[in-house]
């Protein structure tokens, strides 16, 4: 079965439809936009953003893993965290640049499954690590006597592995699930990369165990993640409030201000895009909020961390003397 490489030889609902229990070839990406002037532009600016989030990530791990002022457990999950986004942003960024870049908005099955299944999982990743990341400023804050004894080297290991693998396991039922549908309706996902909301839309199958699989995986990480992380943030400043000075209070709210603005970011785009009722979601809407979530929020996390935390400015400015002297 064949469907052209480029958006320019389907219109509307005249794409060839497929079902890939009888041999699916793959599908079509729509994208932003098929006007050929736009495409220019909107590579650059895709690209820009990519090699921001790369290069500032990279950074961020670099000085984490060169500075002994950086050797803290609060830092080893920012370096694990900048990890997981140049991975995050990996799963969809180059593909959308290759569209931009040749016109081709074909993704065979295979490809849109597997970038499927790590987006899914990588995304389970962040929200974990943000939680261990909160819970880590909870001890700091709340219980600072017990901390070096409680977030020890071991432990830190621990949580941090537990993240990636909970991740990587988390996002597999689903993926199998959607592998075996029928898509009979379309083949062309209106959006920029292979998003499980579009792909449930275009099976003719049944997907109400799908809907509970997600459902339940949203309860058991997300939601948990969402309550473990207001929670620490609940106690974290109701104990700021009982310091006395309000330098202390800045003080010690700054240890912890960067993390805070980096999961509300996280949470409300999240929410944004995934929490609204099926009767008023735009897949037009959901593409633009899902180029924040997934492409800007990475890039936006070194700036975030850097910007509002001492140590790390003091590292980036003595990281010259230690490239040149």
């Amino acid at each position: 079965m064949y469907f052209s490489s480029s958006s320019r030889f389907w219109q509307g609902d005249s794409a060839i439809l497929i079902q890939n229990k009888s041999g699916a070839t793959g599908f079509l990406i729509v994208g932003f936009s098929d006007s050929p002037e736009l495409q220019g532009p909107l590579f650059l600016f895709f690209l820009l953003i990519y090699l921001v989030t790369v290069w500032g990530n990279l950074l961020l791990i670099s000085l984490i893993s060169t500075d002994s002022h950086l050797q803290k457990p609060m830092y080893f999950f920012l370096c694990n965290l900048s990890c997981l986004d140049i991975s995050y942003s990996s799963v969809t960024a180059p593909y959308l640049l290759h569209i931009f870049s040749t016109g081709d908005n074909s993704i065979s099955f295979t490809m849109c499954m597997v970038q499927l299944y790590f987006f899914s999982s990588l995304a389970t990743m962040e929200y974990l690590l943000l939680t261990t990341m909160a819970y880590d400023r909870y001890v700091a804050i709340c219980r600072p006597l017990f901390y070096p004894r409680v977030m020890n080297q071991r432990t830190c290991i621990l949580l941090a592995a537990a993240a990636w693998i909970a991740g990587l396991l988390a996002g597999a039922p689903l993926s199998v699930l959607i592998s075996a549908l029928t898509y009979c309706k379309s083949n062309i996902i209106n959006h920029f990369f292979c998003d499980i909301t579009t792909l449930v839309k275009l099976s003719c199958d049944d997907t109400s165990t799908i809907e509970t699989v997600i459902f339940l995986q949203g309860a058991s990480f997300l939601f948990s993640c969402f309550i473990l992380t207001m929670m620490s943030y609940i106690y974290i400043i109701s104990a700021i409030l009982k310091i006395t000075s309000a330098e202390g209070r800045y003080k010690t709210f700054s240890t912890c201000g960067s993390h805070l603005t980096a999961v509300t970011l996280f949470y409300v785009l999240l929410a944004c895009v995934y929490m609204k009722p099926t009767s008023s979601y735009s897949m037009d809407e959901g593409k633009v909020l899902s180029v924040f979530y997934v492409n800007v929020i990475p890039m936006l996390n070194p700036i975030i961390y850097s910007l509002r935390n001492k140590d790390v400015k003091k590292a980036l400015n003595a990281l010259p003397r230690r490239w040149f002297y």
